[in-house]
């Protein structure tokens, strides 16, 4: 189940929402919360849920173990136990054809392993469980005596399956001791208006347009540039809206779940692009793996290591192609060159030239990572850089034509130019209950144009749900 289908809308999220404010007390609601939970992600294939409860029950037991042993060797091993146990259902499932298939092709054997099914939201789920076993262990975080609690925090429908990766001790207290004001409500239901109008509006027909360049037989240099485009903006269209649906609704129940993107295509350098970019996952990595690497403590060459490290796990966790490998290992790279080669030409660059260079790295990026056969990647970048390929294309002009208005928007909403109008409304008091008034307006034709939408149309999928 996703959650710009009709089903979610029309039927799954009223009924949770009203049987959720029916019932008054913090127990019932969190009984209502882990029985929706446990049905939204079992709509797909209900025997993933073992693969999650397994997880869950193995780290409610690591953290206990951990909290009673006063060893702190014994409390290492606990821990390392939870941490192996955990990866290794992810590994298993996401990576082993992977990794076996990529051995034997080296050495031209003829045995292949097929891919596994896997399991929805694997990647987020491990992370968030992970997060519970690491934080009681440093003493960041309560343990969980109730595995109940704990296996809402991990199943929360919400951001179970695409995130944003919450930490665990972030809402260890919101589990058990959480508010929902008649404001939090309104303004969770107005988050998640926006995240759905970005999704079915916006992200669906970037996305649709870039099927409709892929399918060509021919790359031109237009077509290229524009496919990458018309990609970078359906995937943040479509990642932030899930994000943006999800914080509404965690907002709707009383959950303050932090904010997961801020506007990365305005960025001025590779750095601040991921600082703006799938800000759980980036936070994710550093404090989790980063940091304890030794961070940047150990000197230049130690630091370059761990990034190199960091970025090449990143890129993993995405897909089990080498396309992501490269993408994340491309990433290392650039910020390497950013902090240690190019830092002092660049604070002398003015902004715009350093923004339009950030831009156009991030774009091959997404070349990079859009395909996952090696071929048609080379073919794309080789386009894009002109070699090889005619500047135009009659599919190019087409998509053009049909699709132009769409990315004219995407982009414009890609920058932070409704906060700064709503900064300036809130100067004036009559300015901000008129603004507040039209944008009810609008989020309301947002809402039915979105349903409208949904009704007739069959391309919706949620981009992040194969990670």
């Amino acid at each position: 189940m996703v959650f710009s289908s009709l089903t979610f809308l029309l039927l799954f999220l009223p009924i949770f929402l009203a049987l959720y404010f029916v019932v008054g007390n913090i127990h019932w609601r969190n009984g209502v919360l882990l029985i929706f939970s446990l049905l939204f992600y079992a709509w797909g294939e209900p025997v993933w849920i073992l693969a999650m409860l397994f997880s869950t029950a193995v780290n409610y037991g690591c953290g206990l173990v951990i909290v009673k042993t006063k060893s702190s060797r014994k409390k290492k091993l606990v821990l390392a136990l939870g941490i192996i146990i955990s990866l290794s259902s992810l590994v298993y499932f996401k990576y082993s054809a992977f990794f076996v298939n990529s051995i034997t092709t080296l050495f031209s054997l003829s045995f292949e392993l097929p891919t596994l099914l896997l399991p929805i939201g694997i990647s987020f789920y491990t992370f968030q469980i992970l997060t519970y076993t690491i934080d009681v262990y440093r003493g960041d975080a309560p343990v969980q005596k109730n595995p109940l609690n704990l296996l809402l925090y991990v199943s929360c429908f919400p951001q179970l399956i695409a995130g944003p990766i919450v930490q665990y001790a972030d809402i260890a207290s919101s589990i058990t001791d959480r508010e929902s004001s008649m404001d939090d409500f309104s303004q969770g239901m107005r988050r998640f208006v926006v995240g759905l109008g970005k999704k079915v509006l916006i992200a669906n027909i970037c996305g649709e347009a870039v099927e409709a360049l892929t399918a060509s037989s021919g790359v031109s240099v237009a077509g290229a540039w524009l496919m990458t485009l018309l990609h970078a903006l359906q995937i943040y269209f479509d990642f932030s809206a899930y994000s943006d649906m999800a914080i509404g609704i965690g907002r709707m129940i009383g959950f303050k779940y932090k904010e997961n993107f801020n506007y990365p295509y305005i960025a001025h350098s590779i750095t601040e692009f991921w600082r703006r970019w799938h800000m759980s996952l980036s936070g994710f990595f550093r404090k989790y793996v980063y940091i304890p690497l030794g961070g940047n403590r150990k000197g230049n060459g130690r630091t370059a290591l761990n990034i190199l490290i960091v970025w090449s796990l990143t890129g993993l966790w995405h897909g089990a192609s080498w396309n992501f490998v490269l993408w994340g290992a491309y990433y290392g790279v650039l910020l390497l060159l950013e902090k240690f080669v190019f830092h002092k030409i660049l604070e002398k660059t003015p902004k715009p030239i350093r923004h339009l260079i950030t831009l156009v790295a991030v774009l091959f990026g997404w070349a990079i990572f859009y395909y996952t056969d090696t071929g048609s990647m080379i073919n794309q970048i080789s386009a894009m850089v002109g070699i090889g390929a005619e500047l135009i294309d009659a599919t190019t002009l087409t998509v053009l034509k049909k699709y132009s208005f769409f990315p004219l928007l995407a982009m414009i909403l890609s920058m932070p130019i409704l906060p700064a109008i709503k900064v300036q409304l809130e100067k004036k008091p009559w300015l901000e209950k008129t603004g507040n008034i039209v944008g009810t307006i609008l989020l309301t034709l947002v809402l039915v144009l979105s349903l409208l939408f949904l009704v007739g149309e069959s391309y919706n999928p949620f981009i992040y749900f194969r990670f």
